[in-house]
């Protein structure tokens, strides 16, 4: 048998045999038989070729080792291996171009991939590999500040890398030819690199490939210098926006999604982009030179594409923006001078304006324009101003004669001559220290502090303020007792009326409560809409459909806190971040919810964090600069910060919080824990370590006179002197009780009527509301009575007892100071009663 199909004429034979006699077998023999079909071409011309890009790689790693990968295993091929002469793992003498896939066959040299529209480039696509081996290194970790330390751009990876071979070069360019002539559907700009149809995962060729000598050889895309020197010359007046750059990266090719910030996905196509067309100048951000390559590019290749980017990049220069609403310079400060433009037909409601004031004090600033009399009354009574008035003159007159308590009126009448008008300020309140007259009133507070001081509590600030006055305030034991390994001070440090203190969680609302107060007041901020319209990214797993609200309301549906500082968190070691940036980028994609939105309330630091970053978002500062400089300065309050001893402050002006860091006395342990006594840094794990100190949440320092002059401010509902920082509208939609529990407004706490007692003690009205903080801080604002309490405490600053169940209690929380409401319960009392 053998031998009989070894002869070619019955090899020839049986050839022939089988053309014409071959059929199909089984039951398609009944249907069909090849000798019999009759089939006739007819040329459809609605179809395309398959192959659709030509893919450059490099090997990353040598010859021999490549072989391997893409031949005998690894589950990766490509159609196309071309060696380097200088490769010792290389056999041969002469460099030629290896076949290992059919083109048309599917190599898998792509993976997960993109561009201009399409998934599995693989399955459309020619691969060629090309030996060359970079040389990358990465830092040790905890030293990056980069959102994925493993990116392929990550700045905690340094890459050299090497010019290719010119040999290689030249078999590349005449392999490429003869692709591109077999295959007419690959356009210039479907000739790619790995890195720009898989930007996060991938930067081979890497930015030594000669993408501009195969231009010139007639393969891939490049651009014209006359059109990129126009683009240059137009960006360099009005630098595109980034959600702009992102449209025209993905109009050209890559799969990015347009999100308006510079995220890990935007350095790394960028990172792609310019390795391609500007690869002296790799840095992933998004400078005018890429910008004007890319619309050159797109100007040359996909002209209508670029038309409608220049149209948008048109109306986004010319975009006014929302008006942002001005804010006053007192509580009546007339944006429109008097007499009144705006006009109401009763008569009676024009001209005329309330405010807040303490008997005996206050006082009015007068601008004239072109008025040389007006009749000015205040509470009724009519000012005694000099007149003739002088036009563009500044008048200020003490109201102390006519002002009363709490509600004071203002009519203005008579503005003379005819058409003349005039601008009217009257500050709001501002404190008065009267401390000193008070101290037989508090004396019984004096006593509660003190003996616990004598029990063992470490120390406290107490200031108390009522009807625009500080009543009491008064230094209590020690600033700090113990020394780093916990033995005590034989000197402690005495507390001081200016200790700092870490504030804790009233962060919460008098850093962010009050910044998002501010830009609601302004109209930058809507409570009422989805937190993704602030910050884009914040979407999947029913993100979309949080409100800001719900994270003012804790409805959000997030745990307390996620524990982000420690590989041992409760959800794994893909959230321990002790990166800033990579923390962000985990709030804002990757904490799953515990519940769904308002289906259970949970106080929760998540939703704080996220609202610290939506301040961030909104003002384009971080939190600390934005609140520092647009709310604290402008009070006169120098501290009240976050990061001090990165801002000149010494260890010894705080209180001392834990005394073996956050260690728990030993018990704890993570990466780069603290096992010192805590002064100066915050406490908090999660601002500290993962989002550097500053975070929505905690991270805040203040002392209490600063916080005084804060409590007051939303005691005046809104403002302090000639300082508005939010108005009077807002103050009341942040403070009015939430609906089904009245015990928490937006973010505030409440006293409602006494369902948070150990906070606001028994006799705060309806109205107080407030915060704490873990460290021992409290405060107390309640309008009914004109009343503000801070109590700042070092509470944690103790020695830390466990039971026998293990459960572990610092000892100063076990005192009524570290306990608050009995403080607060005395100090309502001293004030209240009137003997």
């Amino acid at each position: 048998m053998g031998k009989f199909f070894d002869s070619d004429s019955t090899r020839s034979f049986f050839a022939s045999f089988s053309l014409k006699h071959c059929v199909v077998g089984g039951l398609a023999s009944l249907l069909l038989s090849c000798a019999t079909l009759p089939i006739e071409k007819m040329q459809s011309h609605n179809y395309s070729q398959r192959i659709k890009f030509l893919v450059m790689h490099f090997t990353a790693i040598d010859y021999e080792r490549s072989v391997r990968a893409l031949v005998d295993e690894g589950g990766l091929s490509a159609h196309y291996l071309i060696p380097e002469r200088f490769d010792p793992s290389y056999p041969d003498d002469e460099l030629k171009v290896l076949q290992l896939v059919d083109e048309n066959e599917r190599a898998w040299h792509a993976g997960y991939s993109h561009w201009q529209g399409r998934d599995g480039i693989n399955d459309q696509s020619i691969g060629i590999e090309i030996v060359n081996v970079p040389k990358c290194h990465r830092t040790t970790p905890y030293q990056s500040e980069l959102i994925n330390e493993d990116a392929e751009n990550s700045t905690a990876r340094l890459c050299i890398f090497p010019d290719y071979d010119p040999k290689q070069i030249e078999l590349l360019v005449n392999l490429s030819k003869q692709i591109l002539a077999r295959n007419p559907d690959i356009t210039p700009t479907a000739v790619v690199g790995h890195a720009d149809i898989a930007p996060t995962r991938k930067n081979d060729p890497g930015p030594r490939f000669p993408w501009y000598q195969l231009y010139k050889e007639g393969i891939g895309a490049w651009y014209e210098d006359e059109t990129l020197q126009k683009y240059w010359d137009l960006f360099n007046q009005y630098q595109p926006g980034l959600g702009l750059v992102q449209k025209a990266l993905s109009d050209y090719g890559y799969g990015i999604i347009e999100t308006a910030r510079l995220d890990q996905q935007s350095i790394d196509t960028l990172s792609a982009f310019q390795a391609h067309f500007l690869p002296w100048q790799v840095t992933g951000q998004p400078t005018t030179k890429t910008a004007a390559v890319l619309f050159a590019l797109l100007e040359k290749y996909f002209p209508e594409k670029a038309e409608r980017l220049l149209a948008r990049y048109e109306n986004e220069k010319r975009v006014v923006e929302a008006p942002v609403i001005a804010m006053k310079h007192g509580q009546i400060d007339q944006l429109f001078p008097f007499p009144e433009d705006e006009r109401s037909t009763r008569e009676l409601v024009n001209d005329r304006g309330i405010f807040k004031a303490y008997k005996g004090r206050g006082e009015i600033i007068i601008d004239n324009k072109d008025a040389t009399s007006a009749d000015i009354y205040i509470n009724g009574q009519q000012l005694n101003i000099d007149l003739p008035l002088k036009p563009y003159q500044r008048y200020q007159y003490s109201l102390s004669k006519r002002t009363k308590d709490e509600d004071n009126t203002l009519r203005v009448e008579n503005v003379q001559p005819e058409g003349a008008s005039l601008d009217i300020r009257i500050p709001y309140p501002v404190l008065e220290d009267k401390s000193n007259q008070n101290r037989r009133k508090f004396a019984k507070v004096d006593e509660l502090i003190n003996q616990d001081i004598e029990d063992g509590f470490p120390g406290a600030v107490l200031l108390v303020m009522k009807d625009g006055k500080i009543l009491k305030h008064t230094a209590y034991g020690y600033a700090r007792k113990f020394a780093d390994g916990g033995a005590p001070l034989s000197q402690p440090v005495p507390m001081q009326k200016d200790t700092l203190f870490d504030l804790a969680s009233n962060t919460k609302m008098f850093a962010t409560n009050l910044a998002l107060m501010k830009l609601m007041s302004e109209g930058k901020l809507n409570v009422n809409v989805p937190l993704m319209n602030y910050i884009p990214e914040y979407r999947g797993g029913g993100r979309e459909t949080r409100l800001v609200k719900d994270l003012l309301t804790h409805h959000a549906g997030y745990s307390p806190q996620v524990r982000f500082f420690t590989p041992d968190n409760s959800l794994g070691e893909g959230f321990y971040s002790q990166n800033t940036a990579r923390t962000k980028q985990l709030l804002a994609t990757k904490v799953p919810f515990q519940v769904g939105r308002n289906t259970k309330r949970m106080y929760s630091d998540t939703d704080y964090m996220l609202l610290g970053m939506l301040v961030e978002r909104i003002t384009g500062m971080g939190l600390d600069k934005y609140v520092e400089h647009e709310i604290y300065q402008p009070l006169g309050l120098t501290h009240t910060l976050f990061n001090p001893l990165r801002k000149g402050y010494s260890k010894q002006q705080f209180a001392a919080t834990e005394i073996h860091g956050t260690s728990r006395g030993g018990r704890v342990d993570y990466p780069n824990i603290r096992q010192y006594v805590l002064q100066g840094e915050v406490h908090d794990e999660k601002a500290f370590y993962s989002l550097g100190g500053v975070a929505g949440h905690a991270g805040l320092f203040s002392t209490a006179s600063d916080m005084a002059v804060l409590a007051q401010v939303l005691l005046n509902r809104g403002g302090y002197g000639q300082t508005q920082v939010f108005n009077q509208d807002v103050f009341d939609q942040f403070v009015k009780p939430d609906d089904g529990d009245g015990s928490f407004g937006l973010g505030w706490r409440r006293a409602s009527n006494g369902e948070i007692k150990w906070h606001f003690g028994p006799y705060a009205s309806p109205l107080a509301f407030g915060h704490t903080g873990w460290t021992g801080t409290v405060t107390v604002m309640d309008p009914e009575h004109d009343l503000a309490i801070i109590l700042l405490t070092n509470a944690r600053h103790s020695v830390i007892e466990e039971d026998e169940e293990g459960h572990i209690e610092f000892k100063g929380k076990t005192f009524e100071t570290g306990k608050y409401g009995s403080v607060i319960s005395l100090v309502y009392e001293a004030v209240l009663n009137k003997k």
